[in-house]
């Protein structure tokens, strides 16, 4: 993508993996978790967390849960696979996130153990 690629616009995109320690995660717990990094990060939410399971469906390795909450300023998507106890989630707003990517820490309600947190920069892309 060129540097020049739409600057008017601003955007932060922030990629946070890690494996989780809990025993067990639910809704109750990606509620949960929507919960604390929105508030840590001051985002403004303006509907509830959408939340699927696909029960079953398709291969035992990708089990777990997709999730979605929508932000004023966009949104977080949260895949969890809960046979490898990893958690995926991307966090896409208009607002800077500099701050948080300086600190890189972020303790939460599901993401407790090994864990990373990686700002998408134009040269992740093609």
């Amino acid at each position: 993508m060129p540097a020049s690629f739409a600057p008017d616009v601003l955007r932060q995109r922030l990629l946070i993996e890690g494996y989780y320690r809990r025993a067990k995660v639910d809704e109750k717990v990606i509620r949960a978790f929507f919960n604390d990094i929105t508030s840590k990060l001051d985002l403004r939410v303006y509907g509830e967390p959408i939340i699927f399971s696909p029960g079953g469906e398709g291969k035992e390795d990708n089990q777990g849960y997709d999730a979605f909450i929508p932000l004023i300023d966009s949104g977080i998507c949260l895949y969890v696979w809960t046979g490898k106890k990893f958690v995926s989630s991307i966090i896409y707003t208009c607002k800077n996130l500099t701050k948080l990517w300086r600190q890189r820490h972020l303790k939460n309600s599901l993401i407790s153990a090994k864990w990373m947190l990686n700002p998408f920069r134009r040269s992740n892309f093609i």
